[in-house]
């Protein structure tokens, strides 16, 4: 039993990388197309993640990682959102920056509803 408590807490900080890296994303794509969409992007991805983050914190707690392995777990999930960003930002100098920003927002979009609905059910 003491292993499946393990394997939660493993999947948690996959679902987690998962989420931040589309954050990461939906933050360098929204700044791209315009810095008052990058900054009501931002806000609403910081107001998702605070309780979100106490949430996995506990996880990861119950799951038996002590705090200070669950701190580090959750920073180094945090830097797969800022991956995100910066993979974003780099097709800055794209010729194509129009149609990633067209495949991206709405994947990114869609990555929310199904975290949100998921979560609900």
């Amino acid at each position: 039993e003491k292993e499946n408590k393990k394997i939660v807490g493993y999947l948690n900080l996959f679902a987690n990388c998962t989420d931040n890296l589309l954050h990461g994303l939906a933050v360098g794509t929204s700044f791209l197309s315009s810095f008052r969409l990058g900054v009501t992007t931002t806000a609403a991805i910081l107001l998702h993640e605070i309780p979100h983050e106490f949430g996995d914190f506990a996880i990861l707690l119950k799951s038996g990682f002590n705090r200070w392995e669950a701190a580090k777990a959750q920073i180094s999930t945090a830097l797969v959102g800022l991956l995100g960003a910066l993979l974003a930002l780099a097709f800055e100098s794209s010729n194509d920056l129009e149609t990633l920003l067209m495949y991206i927002l709405p994947f990114t979009a869609g990555g929310f509803l199904n975290i949100a609905l998921v979560s609900v059910v």
